[in-house]
């Protein structure tokens, strides 16, 4: 787009730029204190324990990032109803032939390079959408799993709403591994994720990274949104 004549498209509305960032910081907070709860290391002190409450303080942390996770991931739900065009429903479930017939041109950009062209999507595009789908999925799984342990603790009416998970799926052990697992899915997603925007960034030069800060993309004058 060098020489394009371009405009700005307003995309991501505040409540979808909102959502983003405190879903971004609820996974780095419960991704890092789930780890450390998994795979705690000791610490040597000559104080009194209550003075070293670290773990404590790590599980604590993991609990306030959850409720605010989960809440916030039911905020994007209701949104996907109300929003604009780009944060409805119908962009993250395919459905039509042209959105896999897009997904198949993202795969030629992201995984072969086979392609530099720009795609035609302002929004996300057709993989992006399918992709974000499967995270809000994963997103419902850690939260009924993780409140379903919680449970076992807590006289909250929330968590004993998904009280019922832990005998389902096996027992506590069970679930504590599986819970564990899927954290690894949200790293390694937060990877591509990042890499991914960076890249098409470059490839498109519509501002995506700036977008998810003012909601502004560019586009040029003749592109037609779909």
């Amino acid at each position: 787009m060098e020489n394009a004549l371009i405009r700005r498209v307003y995309v991501w509305q505040l409540p979808v730029r909102m959502y983003h960032w405190v879903n971004a910081l609820s996974v780095l907070l419960l991704a890092s204190t789930g780890y450390l709860i998994g795979h705690p290391f000791a610490v040597q002190s000559g104080t009194e324990a209550y003075n070293n409450y670290w773990f404590g303080t790590v599980r604590f942390i993991h609990f306030v990032s959850a409720f605010f996770f989960f809440f916030n991931f039911l905020f994007r739900l209701y949104w996907g109803f109300v929003g604009n065009k780009f944060a409805r429903w119908r962009n993250f479930i395919p459905h039509r032939k042209e959105q896999f017939a897009e997904m198949n041109e993202v795969l030629k950009v992201d995984i072969l390079q086979a392609k530099i062209k720009p795609l035609e999507s302002i929004g996300h595009n057709s993989l992006a959408g399918a992709t974000y789908f499967l995270t809000f999925l994963a997103f419902l799984f850690q939260s009924i799993t993780g409140f379903g342990m919680y449970a076992a603790m807590s006289n909250a009416t929330l968590p004993h709403l998904f009280s019922w998970i832990v005998p389902m799926m096996g027992g506590d052990f069970a679930v504590r591994q599986w819970h564990h697992m899927m954290m690894w899915f949200f790293i390694i997603f937060a990877m591509i994720h990042i890499y991914l925007v960076f890249y098409h960034d470059y490839v498109e030069g519509r501002g995506i990274i700036s977008s998810m800060a003012g909601g502004w993309k560019f586009i040029e004058k003749d592109f037609h949104s779909k």
